[in-house]
């Protein structure tokens, strides 16, 4: 499972012209779903994830959670994030999760994450979705578990 998580000012996904999530400031959290994938990974993303220290405190120094800012987070299933483009110009995804089982454990994630105590929506799975993402510092990380 690998999650690119955006630290946000705002953010919010829009689907067929529908804002389907919106939150101020919080993140963004990219989740892709690979083969063998499975809820210990899900669970371990969402504690990390909720605990991790990105947020700024007065001194300036990234020292608080998204719940010691009382943040909030969007959850959007990504598969992309599995892509592998070392061989010619076409990306394949052979290495993402079909959906069926890719979208139970990306909602899964989502409850584990609301389990932990941040707010958190989500975009609709399989969806064409526009993002809107407004970067905070920026802050960009990528976990995989």
């Amino acid at each position: 499972m690998r999650a690119l998580i955006q630290r946000v000012t705002q953010a919010k996904v829009t689907v067929d012209g529908r804002v389907v999530a919106a939150i101020g400031p919080g993140l963004v959290i990219l989740l892709g779903v690979g083969h063998g994938d499975e809820e210990n990974q899900a669970r371990w993303l969402a504690e990390k994830i909720a605990a991790l220290r990105i947020f700024e405190d007065e001194a300036g120094k990234m020292n608080r959670s998204v719940l010691d800012v009382n943040g909030e987070a969007i959850v959007v299933s990504q598969f992309t994030l599995f892509a592998d483009a070392q061989k010619g110009r076409r990306p394949s995804f052979t290495d993402a999760a079909p959906p069926e089982i890719a979208a139970p454990l990306v909602d899964r994630f989502a409850e584990l994450l609301r389990a932990q105590g941040v707010s958190t929506q989500t975009g609709v799975f399989g969806a064409k979705m526009v993002v809107e993402i407004h970067n905070d510092g920026p802050v960009t990380l990528w976990l995989e578990r």
